[in-house]
């Protein structure tokens, strides 16, 4: 073999050494200190969930009385916090009940090697789309609901859809306010690289931007963002000071995979309400115009002058859209 052969052997032997090992040497220091008990409200709840083989520890909160009990899901980067300005509205009239979908808010936050077993995790759980829909209906049984009407925004709203396949017993009807449903996962070959040891090593820190670029997504989320005060900022911000939080975030990533919600919209008989603003950007109106229009049974809200979040930024018009549709239930 000629020399220079052997060097070109030998860089690319040194090159690959570096793409495998290397990565365990950059330096990943835990962030969060506080514990989720730490920072809940005077109303916070907490709850031991089942899940696969194990369980979690759910931060919910619940207010009012009344039929159909309400399900509150976020959305991706969101937590509880975000239906502060409907939840009490809603409760006026019935049962209503938000929580923090793993990976966010003050829910539990299982890591690797901690939780569950190694096979469930290669299925995503407790972070992929259908675990997190399991664990609806596992927290429904928990706290004794039989049947409700699931409200989800963006990603929480492709995890209601889940459960209601799941289990349409168990739901009376959805409240979709701009659902995320023709966005889809991660492709097979990047779950794998995600999933690889050095992408889990440097993960969180990939996750950790998102306290750089989240300001910007969460401003991109409202048609008016200088309606976003120190106040939500706050809100928004608080979840970050648990430990974890970032590794939990970059495990939502990994987990990331293709909800097949599209293929199967015709399944969805029960009635729905599709409720986005005109000037949503995250998940663009046209995409809930065309859901709307798929779902053999379903009606549509476009709000003016409102963007992805319309349950926080004009929750007068998502309110009155709601009550409607729930007027028709009893119908």
């Amino acid at each position: 073999m000629k020399l220079w052969q052997r060097w070109l052997i030998s860089i690319f032997i040194v090159c690959i050494l570096i793409v495998l090992i290397g990565p365990f040497f950059v330096p990943v220091p835990v962030v969060g200190s506080s514990d989720a008990h730490a920072l809940a409200d005077a109303d916070s709840r907490f709850v031991e969930v089942p899940l696969g083989s194990d369980s979690i520890e759910v931060h919910y909160k619940e207010a009012g009385a009344g039929q159909p009990t309400l399900l509150l899901l976020h959305g991706f980067g969101a937590s509880l916090f975000s239906w502060r300005e409907v939840m009490a509205p809603l409760a006026a009239q019935h049962r209503v009940i938000a929580f923090d979908r793993p990976a966010f808010g003050l829910t539990e936050r299982p890591l690797r090697g901690a939780w569950g077993t190694a096979a469930e995790w290669g299925r995503g759980i407790p972070y992929g789309a259908e675990a997190q829909a399991d664990l609806t209906l596992a927290l429904m049984d928990e706290l004794g609901v039989e049947r409700a009407v699931l409200v989800g925004n963006s990603a929480g709203g492709a995890v209601a859809m889940l459960t209601a396949l799941k289990s349409p017993e168990r739901v009376q009807g959805l409240i979709l306010i701009s659902p995320a449903v023709y966005n889809g996962g991660a492709p097979a070959v990047t779950r794998w690289l995600l999933n690889t040891p050095q992408m889990q090593h440097l993960g969180p820190l990939i996750a950790r931007r998102i306290q750089d670029w989240g300001v910007d997504f969460a401003r991109s989320a409202w048609h008016d963002p200088t309606q976003i005060g120190e106040d939500v900022w706050a809100g928004y911000l608080a979840p970050l000071q648990v430990q974890n939080w970032d590794r939990a975030l970059w495990e939502l990533t990994a987990a990331s995979r293709p909800t097949g919600l599209v293929e199967r919209l015709d399944e969805f008989t029960l009635p729905v309400l599709v409720i986005t603003g005109d000037d949503d950007r995250i998940v663009p109106t046209a995409q809930s115009e065309r859901l709307a229009q798929a779902l053999p049974n379903a009606r549509l809200t476009v709000i003016p002058a409102c963007g992805h979040v319309a349950h926080e930024e004009c929750p007068a018009p998502t309110l009155d859209a709601i009550d409607q549709f729930l007027a028709s239930l009893e119908n």
